[in-house]
């Protein structure tokens, strides 16, 4: 069954801060193989300017895609999750992800679409620091498959 267009433009709460800590991009750094040391180091990042280590781009993939589970988990929605695969990613930077960031991200639903009987689904999450500047959006498009038939 096709998901309710209705829901489109649909925006959910602002979720809890998450504060972006040194280790975690130095981690994420690591795993993504990323050998920038503004990433890594505090002193190099400064001479590029910046007032700590910032995060590589896709840092934020983990915070976005965690807000956009209050989207995938609505009961009124009606998504079968089980069949979703991520279709798409893409971000729009106002400035980095610096260490010591708390951000926050609201999800709105931008559009539904049904195609060969599969739904997809496109998110954007605005991911807001503390004052309220925006730091970066995020577009994630999600794919449920349609279900096979017997």
């Amino acid at each position: 069954m096709a998901l309710d267009q209705s829901f489109v433009g649909r925006t959910y709460p602002p979720t809890a801060p998450y504060e972006v800590g040194r280790e975690k991009i130095r981690e994420f750094a690591e795993a993504v193989g990323e050998t920038n040391p503004v990433y890594t180091d505090p002193e190099a990042a400064k001479e590029f300017g910046h007032p700590d280590v910032i995060a590589p781009p896709t840092f934020v993939f983990s915070i976005t895609f965690r807000a956009a589970g209050q989207v995938v988990q609505d009961p009124q929605l009606g998504l079968d999750y089980s069949r979703v695969v991520h279709g798409d990613q893409k971000f729009a930077y106002a400035r980095p992800v610096r260490a010591g960031d708390r951000l926050t991200v609201t999800s709105t639903i931008e559009a539904i679409k049904s195609l060969a009987g599969n739904d997809i689904l496109d998110i954007r999450g605005e991911v807001h620091d503390e004052s309220g500047e925006l730091v970066v959006t995020a577009w994630t498009k999600l794919v449920a498959r349609a279900a096979e038939e017997a």
